[in-house]
Parts: structure tokens; sequence; C-alpha cells
């Protein structure tokens, strides 16, 4: 009764309005003197148009009458049958005019168990080399220290490998990039077929001979194009240890700006490749060129067995504090790790490089005359000026001791009397002569020290393993364990510097554009893969096996590996030549543009069908855009309600509105990996109910800088001024290019930047609803910087948060790294990756800055965080490109600002050497970098399509998993199709509970790390639940069906499924 009298009261306020609207507008047209003649007489054409007023405002009235019947009739309809909203209010109008809808208004909770908070500040083993403290000890004054310039003088005893000989792994190599200067086939077509051919041929002549191999994206393709007997004889060199795949990926990833999705995806694809094809698991990780090396990657290697790493490229400060204090080689921890659980046995290389002058000891002038590539008559030569001789007996003692030499100065660096040494460069053994040159004159070498005890040296060729096990022997410990006295370190390697202040801080921003594109083509990859299994194991379900179109399957491969070959080092890095970057642009999508959103054409013919797709593990409360060509728009469910919708312009520039194309946000609860249909057709009116929500959490001000006070339920704001700045190149020599950010000074103002300017604009905006969404602010920043010259174009954004020099960032998605700010190092040795995000933090506050693509980010001063949006730069840094970056695109760059107060009880620990985002943070990221997706049915000639909602699990994940992929697993007799069983990859997140939680608009829950597979998938059955190492290689005891798995904060788990 009560709802009935509101809605009386109502429309009879409407009435009187609308009566009282047109009494005034009557009046005015009465009284306006210019409408009036001398004589108080009208013109019959004024008196005309008068009465067609009068007759428009009488439809207008009739219009507003039959809404308000309407709305009469459907509150009344709603009220009889129960059937109002949980909240009991109405739609009302705001003081601003727009109507404004409550939305679902039933309670939530958030239901964190006190154990799963205890991670955060749970106490750690110290480790023996933090990287933190190293960088805050060390000088970094750079002396020259003689033949190893970046290092110091080496010296040794002759006696002391009398009791124990000194054992040599020369390890010949070929690292190939799959594309850099030539594009990934053109290198195939020039030099990888010609290396692989004469691997196995050469290979076969002597069993003394070993190589390794690592690259799977190019041993695939040429595998393809191999006949039978060169199969079995690459299957019959592997087995018998003369050839080793070494890491196994689809790539050598980079380590940067990769994020740790996309890591396990491509490691999966070359495993999966290699278990199919060949039957072998590798054993040791070989990473000689990725630009700095990141903590995850240890981690990922150890859940998917491997026992043992090699890194290359270390700072050279970093390399020489190491080798001094015999560091080299050492256990590499996860920070997070309360116990030594996450310990990767690591190899450090300890000079300049991974080629020949630099590997077999500490001078390069030596070192270079066993490169024999190099000897007289080739196309290549020794820098120094002194050439290698072929090795004959007249010579081979002199040059035997020569090298001996090197080798035992090396090994002096190391804990071990085993001395790993590489023989190899980039795209090294494509000439038959080479192999020749290099077996040969080494055999001899070899031959000569062996067969003289007083030399006390045994050295042979080896693999990576080979060393790897060696060293373990002689230590008396297990594969993977730790040799006695061996340092634990934890940290990560970033930022890399080469030499002098040359930072290869630059490619973490270089070409944006494809950095963006990449995280895109993640999402949607990740989507489609949840969703192929998904339907697959529905259509088993149902017998629909042989009906569903398993030959898609294929068209998923592509998508894996084209992703994959993305992640290479030279290619997500941005420091590839401008046509292989196009290359790789045509191998995943159209390289011109991000993808778009579809424009739905509505027309009175017949209404048009979209399927909205969540592909994040819980309910999201959202506001989902979709484009459209008239303001005459109506939406409905899939049942036929009218759903509420607000329509917006689509900006066409930072100042045009695009009068075409209309923007319409659909607002309500999506579940999670759920399918749901919507109906859009042309109304005969604007069918519009605007929706808002009152929030003053993000207050703009100010109009040429963009000024933003933001309160959480306190009398305090925070206050942050986005700023847009700008760098040139030093003026020297060496400037900045693909690689080096080398600027010129600090950051100026860049004044010709604003709101309305061509170069860049920002859109901020605040989804005032209430939800995720509505808990952050998000900033869209679009790009042009095609008329700079040697600029590199960053937003800063300057709080009153007190940070001091701390600030933190992430590493590949999947932990948090604490940064410090040392004023001893050059403004761009500050800079590190930002793979997903980076936060500033005081007693108070944390500010974090969620970005959609991965960028350059720094905090320069107290309050501060800047992040590098794009870099034109018109000269080679001379780091092999022989190219600027001068292709700048258009490049739409996706932040969310998350501002969040902080509790008492993690005040103490920003000094850690751990930190981890809020549940909240978590989330705010997940609906960044995965979008609600939006699929419009193409239009058919008769008929509405067969399409209804498709929501596979039966409730959301505990708020502390993330699943990481739901992968079809191929058909080892047919890798077109996909097998009965499918990886299960679920992370548990770490979380810190000391941020205040706010209404996030789903019931969160977590569950001690307990989860109950079988109950997660409705109308299917689990036939198998079978643990499985990471990449799916190696397997445990199956589980019984119905058991809960359970997961460690932070841990990365894979399982088997065969879903029915």
């Amino acid at each position: 009764m009560k709802l009935r009298k509101q809605v009386t009261v109502c429309g009879g306020a409407i009435f009187c309005v609308a009566v009282f609207s047109l009494y005034l507008m009557l009046d005015r047209v009465q009284h306006d003197p210019a409408r009036r003649q001398s004589g108080g007489n009208f013109p019959r054409s004024q008196i005309s148009v008068l009465q067609n007023r009068i007759e428009q405002l009488e439809q207008l009235l009739e219009e507003n009458h039959q809404i308000i019947s309407h709305i009469k009739d459907s509150v009344m309809e709603l009220t009889d049958t129960g059937a109002v909203s949980p909240s009991g209010h109405l739609p009302f109008r705001s003081a601003n005019g727009s109507w404004v809808l409550p939305f679902d208004g039933r309670p939530t909770f958030l239901a964190i168990k006190p154990q799963d908070c205890q991670f955060a500040g749970a106490r750690r083993d110290h480790t023996d080399v933090q990287m933190l403290d190293v960088y805050s000890l060390l000088k970094f004054d750079n002396p020259d220290g003689g033949v190893w310039k970046q290092g110091f003088d080496i010296t040794y005893e002759p006696d002391e490998w009398d009791n124990e000989p000194l054992q040599v792994f020369v390890i010949p190599h070929s690292h190939n990039d799959p594309g850099w200067i030539k594009t990934f086939d053109k290198y195939f077509a020039d030099q990888t077929q010609h290396i692989l051919n004469n691997m196995v041929v050469k290979l076969a002549e002597d069993s003394r001979r070993k190589f390794i191999w690592s690259e799977i994206s190019f041993f695939s393709k040429w595998w393809e194009s191999a006949d039978a007997q060169k199969q079995e004889a690459t299957r019959k060199l592997i087995l018998g240890g003369q050839l080793e795949i070494v890491t196994g990926g689809w790539v050598m990833t980079d380590e940067a700006n990769v994020h740790y999705f996309a890591m396990i995806d491509q490691l999966i694809e070359g495993h999966q490749w290699l278990e199919r094809n060949i039957g072998i698991t590798p054993r040791s990780g070989w990473a000689v060129d990725p630009f700095g090396h990141s903590a995850t990657m240890p981690y990922l290697l150890k859940k998917a067995n491997l026992t043992s790493m090699l890194i290359q490229r270390v700072h050279y400060t970093i390399k020489k504090h190491f080798a001094s204090t015999r560091s080299l080689e050492f256990m590499w921890r996860q920070a997070w790790d309360t116990g030594a659980n996450t310990d990767m046995f690591c190899h450090m290389m300890p000079f300049y490089s991974y080629d020949v002058p630099h590997t077999c000891g500490p001078d390069p002038k030596i070192c270079c005359q066993f490169d024999f590539k190099r000897l007289p008559g080739g196309r290549i030569n020794c820098p120094w000026k002194v050439p290698p001789k072929s090795i004959v007996e007249a010579n081979v003692a002199e040059r035997a001791q020569l090298l001996l030499d090197q080798y035992r100065k090396k090994s002096k660096l190391y804990r071990s009397k085993v001395l790993l040494v590489p023989l190899g460069d980039d795209f090294r053994y494509d000439k038959a002569l080479e192999w020749d040159q290099q077996y040969n004159n080494y055999q001899k070498l070899f031959d000569y020290m062996n067969s003289h005890p007083e030399m006390h040296v045994q050295a042979q060729f080896g693999t990576l393993s080979d060393y790897f096990s060696a060293v373990y022997k002689a230590s008396a410990v297990p594969e993977g364990a730790r040799p006695t006295d061996f340092p634990v370190l934890s940290g990560d390697f970033f930022a890399y510097a080469d030499r002098e202040d040359h930072y290869w801080t630059g490619y973490f921003t270089s070409r944006p554009f494809y950095k963006s594109l990449d995280r895109v083509l993640e999402s949607h990859l990740r989507g489609a893969e949840i969703l192929y299994s998904l339907a697959v194991s529905n259509a088993r379900h149902s017998g629909m096996e042989g009906r569903y179109p398993v030959s898609d399957y294929a068209l998923l491969v592509d998508a894996r590996r084209s992703v994959g070959l993305f992640q290479h080092h030279d290619a997500i890095t941005g420091t590839a030549k401008e046509n292989v970057v196009i290359d790789y642009g045509t191998k995943r999508a159209t390289q011109d543009s991000l993808p778009q959103r579809t424009l739905i054409e509505l027309d009175p013919a017949g209404p048009r069908y979209v399927v909205l797709f969540n592909p994040v593990e819980q309910e999201r409360l959202c506001a989902v855009t979709v484009l459209v060509n008239t303001v005459r728009v109506r939406v409905l469910t899939e049942d036929g309600q009218t759903v509420p919708v607000q329509l917006s312009a689509q900006w066409s520039s930072a100042s045009q509105m695009s009068a075409e194309v209309f923007e319409v946000r659909l607002g309500g609860t999506m579940p999670l990996f759920v399918f749901v249909i919507y109906t859009g057709c042309r109304a005969v009116r604007q069918f519009v109910l605007p929706f808002s929500a009152q929030s003053s959490m993000y207050r703009p001000k100010g109009k040429r800088q963009f000024l933003l006070y933001i309160s959480l339920d306190d009398p305090q704001e925070v206050k942050v001024q986005v700023q847009f700045m700008i760098y040139g190149t030093r003026p020297s020599k060496d400037k900045s290019g693909a690689y080096l950010f080398l600027p010129d000074g600090k950051a100026k103002v860049f004044s010709r930047i604003g709101f309305c300017s061509f170069t860049v604009f920002s859109l901020s905006s605040l989804v005032l609803c209430l939800g995720v969404d509505g808990l952050s602010m998000e900033i869209t920043t679009t790009v042009d910087i095609r008329d700079q010259t040697n600029k590199e174009l960053a937003m800063r954004l300057d709080t009153d948060i007190q940070s001091g020099d701390i600030f933190y960032t992430d590493l590949n998605g999947f932990q948090i790294q604490p940064r410090r700010r040392h004023p001893k190092l050059p403004l761009q040795a500050n800079f590190y990756p930002m793979p997903s995000q980076a936060y500033i933090q005081d007693s108070l506050y944390r500010l974090t800055l969620h970005t959609a693509q991965s960028l350059g980010v720094t905090s320069l001063e107290n309050g501060q965080l800047e992040v590098i949006l794009d870099r034109r730069l018109m000269q080679d840094d001379n780091r092999g490109l022989g190219q600027g970056l001068k292709d700048n695109k258009k490049t739409v760059n996706r932040f969310r600002l998350l501002l969040e107060h902080r509790g008492l009880g993690n005040k103490m620990m920003d000094t850690g050497v751990t930190s981890f985002p809020s549940i909240l943070s978590h989330m705010t990221n997940s609906i960044l970098n995965h979008e609600v997706l939006v699929l419009p049915v193409l239009p058919k000639r008769r008929g509405v399509p067969s399409l209804q909602t498709f929501a596979p699990f039966k409730s959301s994940l505990p708020c502390d998993m993330h699943l990481v992929n739901l992968r079809s697993i191929q058909n080892q007799q047919d890798a077109q199709t996909p097998s009965q069983h499918t990886a299960f990859i679920i992370h548990r997140l770490g979380l810190d509970c000391e941020l205040e939680a706010q209404n996030m608009a789903f019931n969160c829950t977590t569950t001690q790390g307990q989860l109950n597979i079988s109950g997660l998938f409705k109308n299917l059955d689990i036939h198998l639940l079978q643990p499985m190492s990471l990449t799916l290689m190696h397997s445990g005891t199956p589980l019984a069906n119905d058991s809960s798995i359970s997961l460690e904060p932070m841990e990365i788990s894979a399982f088997k499924l065969k879903l029915r």
C-alpha cells in the first residue's frame, strides 16, 4: 500500500510539473515583447506558429502521461507479484536531473579467515644474500679492473688442484632469436635450419661431441620439415646425451615485461611439444640473453620440475661483487617463502657476454684466440688483433697451457672445482666448417690436457645438465639440493647495466602499443581456453562429442604459439627491427590498431543479439559498454525483461564527440565464467534510464592540470596531482635507444600537454556504482608523439603520501618486489618494470596504480609515482639493433588508481623484503586485465538464434584463488585435436589483510587453501583428478575424484582433469 501511495504521489507530481511547464511557456509567448505588435494584434503567421507549438506541447504532455502510466502499471504489477527489488527502492531523480537506479541491495560479506591473513606477517628465515641489501652495500663506482675491465685481477697457486683436478665442461650452443634483426621465418630459412641439419650430421661423427638447444619454436618448425630418418637420428642424439634441450620453452622469454600467465603458457607449449614428439623432459634452464632476471622464473622452473638454471645479463657491479665473494652459484629462494620449498640452484655467468671472448676466462683477448670461427680467412676476427691458431702438434702444449690458465682463473670465482665454459654465440654453427673448426681444435686441446696428469684437469664437451650433475656429485648432494656452504639468495636482478651508466631500462616501455596489444590477446586467449575446455566437456557430457567441431582446437594451438612467440626477449621488449615488429603484429592480429569494440547497427527490421562473457572467478557488479549507432535503443534480457542502460557520447578525440556512434552501458551482476545473452533493438523513442550513484571518494578539481582529492570515510583527503612530463636524451655520443634510457637530466613539464592537446590527452572516469569497479578510478591516456624527436613522455602522480625512498613494483603480475630509490645511482637506474601494478604507502594509506600494459615505473621523490608512457628516439643505442624507435603508433594506456586505508597491524612491515596486495587490489587488477568480453552475434536472415545463458560453474572460487587457465591438453596421436584431459592451473594469492576492506558487492570468502574441484562444475563429473608438474610433464598419484586440494599462499599448482 505504501508503495502504491508513493507511485501515485510521484505520478501526480510529474503531471503537475508538466502542466506548470506548459503554463510558463504559454505565458512567455503571451508576454514576449518581440512577439507583440504596436497595435497589440498578432499577425496570422505568428498565431499559426503558436498553435503548432501548443499542439506539440499537448503531444509531449500525452507522451508524459503514457510514460507515467507505464511506470505506474509496472510498479503495480511488481507489487502485486511481490517482485520488488530486494532494496525496496524505486528509481529516483537526482539533483542533476539523471535517474538513479539502485543496484541489487542484497547484503554481501567479506569472510577472510584469520589463518589466511597470517602469511603476510609470517616469520621468514634470513637469506645469505638479499638483493635490496646488496644494492645498499655497493658503491657502483666501476674502477678499471685490468684485463677484466669490470672485475679484478685473479690469481691462484699452481698446486691448488693437486688433490682434486679441475673438471671442465665446454658447452657448445647457438643462441637463436625468434625474430630480431630478421623475422622468425627469415632467420629460419637463412640460418636456423642449417644449424640443426648440421647438428644431426656432425654430432653423429663423434660420440664425445655435445650440443644444447633452447627455442622450441624454431626446433618444431625444423622438425616438421625433417624426414623420418633425421627425426630418428635426433631422438638418438638426445637419448644418448649428446644433445640436450634446455628450458624447453617456446621461446627464451623476456622476464621484465611478461605476465606470468604467458610465461607459463609458452613453457607448457614447448614442453607439451617435446613430450609428444620426442618423449623427453627438460632438466635445466638456460637464459643467456634476457635483459635482467626476475625471481618469478626460478619459481616457475621449479614447479615444472627443473632442478637447475643459468642466467647471464646481470648488472656488472653485481657480478663483480658476487665473484669476489664466490657467490655466483646460489640457491635462489622466493622472498615470500617461509621455508626452503622454492629453492632453485642457479649459476650466474661472471663476465660481460655469452660470446666466446667472454666465457673461457677473464681475459677476452686470450679467449678470443680460442674461437676458431675467427681463424684467419673467415668473415669475423678478433677485435684485440690477435687471431686464433689452428691446433697442431707443434703448438698444442703452449695453447693448452694458455687456455688452462684462463680456466683456472675463472674457476677461482666459484666454490666447486667444476667449471662451465659456454662455446657459442648468436646463430653460430650454421656452416659445417664451423662445426669442424670448433670441435676438432678443442678435441685436440682436451686430448692433450687429459693425457698430461701434471696439468690436473679433466676437460670435455658437455651439456648443461652434465655440468650441474658434476657439481652435485662433487658436493655429494642429490640433484637440485643445496650444496654445502652455497649461499641462499632472494630478490631479483633489475635493473641491468652492461657498462658505465648504460642502464637497460628503456625497453620497459619501448613500443607500448604492442605491449598493450599483447595483454589484450593474452586475456582473450585465456578466455578462449576456458570456454573451449568447458564447451568440449559439456558436449561429451551430453553425448554430442561427435557434433562438436573439435577441429577448432588447431586454431587455439595457433593462438597459443603466436602469443608465445611474442614473449621472446626481443619481441615484447620492443627491441626488434621495424619490419620484424610488423611481422609479429600480423602473426597475432591486425598490427595497425588495438582491438576495437564492434559497432552494433540497430535498425527497425529486427533486434540484434549480444553475448557477454565474464572471464574472472568472481561475480562482478559492473557496467559493460556496447557501441550502437543510435540514441534510440532498448536492451532486453534473455527472458524479455528491460535492462536499464546509460547512454553516453563516444569521444572521437579529446574535444569532439562522434555523431554516429554512442556508448550504451549495461549495469548488473555477472556470475563467474558465464555467458549472458542480451537483445538490443531500435526503440520507437529514446528508451534510456541513466543510472548513477552518489560518491565523493574521488573528487577531481582543476582544468589545465588534473588535481584529484581522494577520501575514505574520514575527514582527511589524499591529494593526487597528475602531470605529464618529458625527458630528452643526452647530447653526447651515447643516447637513448630501444634498450637504453639515457636522459638529459630531470624531466620537464610538457607544457603542450593538456586535456585537449593534439599530442596526448587523458580521460579519467569514475564508474559510480557498487562493487570493485566503483572503488578505483579509471585513467586512460591516449598518446601520439609521432611529431616529437628524441623525447620520452611520462605521467607523474604527485601525492602527499609520505613514502620516503621506498616503493613497490610487481614482478610479472605474480608477486610484489619492494624497491629503494638510491641517489648514488643515475636517474635511469631507479626505473623498474611494472607489468601490472606499482604502489607507494605510508602509515595511513596505500596508493596503487594498476596498469593494463607493462611500462617502466619509478618513484623519484617522496610521495611520487612516475610511469613512462611512450618513447620516440631517432638513433640506435649501439646494442646491435641498428635502428632507433621511430615507428610509434597512437597508443591507449589504461590504468586504475586505488587508494586504501592501512590498518595498524602492518605498519611495522615496511622495512621487510615482502609485500602483498589486498584482496581488493587483486580484484581491481583482475577486472582491469580481464574485461567482460562483448561478443555481438551476427544477424540471421530468419528466426531467432538458438542462444541461451551458459553458466558452467556452481559457485565462485574462494576469493584468494585465481584460475590461471583451464587448458585442453593435446591428443598424443593428433596434435590438432584435444585429448579427453584438461589442465586445471590454479594460483592461491598472497594477501595483505591489514588494508581496510570495502564493500566489493560480492560474497568474498577464503578457505585456508582448500578447494573442492568436483564441487565447482555444473553438470560435469570428474573422472580423473591428478596432481601434475606445472607443464604437465610429471604426474603425481591420482586423488579421489571428490578430494579437496590444498594450496599454500602464493602457490601455483596444476592438475589433470577428465571432465564428462
